[in-house]
């Protein structure tokens, strides 16, 4: 299983690319801007998105990449999410007015788009490897995911703020090889990140305090501008300085 990442970032400029796992070449795990740097032949490939939340940064690609492949492909998209995600894309987003409603076009039997309801703690299971959702704690619906190949298993957090239920859930895997986790503000907008429901690197060490297994940990979702200072902070506290940014086009063979 191969996981790459599309974008990493917690906003856009120049060599930046927000939120977007490719696994394999057939799964999102989200789609933030990076997914518009494949090429047509790799966007036609794609045949599942698993999102975790709907803010803009996450899910941006999605309308997009639907209107560009659907006149290409004999089948539908399948998106992934838990039925409060799924609600807010067929009320804000698929509604005619953001985006045409690809769940109904090109007619309701055989649409472009499908909604698969998930529930957290019950995996998928595509081709070789399996996804499960996991807690997260953010200030809208949200889940972060465990994508295991059989052998080895990466958790993505989403973007969350502590979550006792989500280290409950990580400690059970057994195979854990890669843990990325947010932490989008410094700590000099450590009270923002307890508002907006992220992490510093302050509350970032509170919460590894409580992984019991030794993954390799990566940092995602840096805000630009900031992704410097978060990242001394980080190295500067024992608790987690091993811990490691997460690459734009980064690739992790699991």
């Amino acid at each position: 299983m191969q996981i790459k990442i599309l974008g990493c970032s917690g906003g856009i400029g120049a060599g930046m690319r927000t939120t977007s796992l490719l696994v394999d070449n057939d799964v999102l795990i989200d789609a933030g801007t990076g997914v518009g740097d494949l090429p047509l032949e790799a966007l036609l490939k794609i045949d599942h998105i698993f999102v975790t939340h709907t803010h803009l940064d996450h899910i941006v690609s999605i309308p997009l990449l639907l209107d560009t492949v659907m006149g290409l492909r004999a089948e539908p998209i399948t998106v992934h999410a838990t039925l409060e995600v799924i609600n807010i894309l067929k009320q804000h987003v698929f509604n005619w007015l953001i985006w045409p409603n690809f769940n109904l076009i090109p007619d309701p039997a055989t649409p472009f788009l499908r909604y698969n309801e998930i529930f957290v703690g019950n995996g998928v299971k595509i081709n070789s490897k399996t996804i499960t959702a996991v807690p997260a704690n953010h200030v809208i619906p949200a889940v972060g995911y465990q994508i295991d190949s059989g052998k080895n298993s990466l958790v993505f957090t989403g973007d969350t703020a502590g979550s006792t239920n989500f280290w409950h859930d990580v400690n059970q895997i057994g195979n854990l090889k890669v843990l990325i986790i947010e932490t989008a503000f410094s700590n000099a907008e450590a009270e923002l990140a307890v508002l907006s429901k992220h992490l510093c690197p302050a509350t970032l060490a509170e919460e590894l305090v409580h992984l019991q297994s030794h993954p390799a940990v990566y940092i995602t979702h840096l805000k630009p501008g900031e992704d410097a200072t978060i990242m001394q902070e980080i190295a500067a506290n024992p608790k987690t300085q091993h811990c490691k940014a997460l690459l734009h086009q980064q690739i992790f063979n699991l």
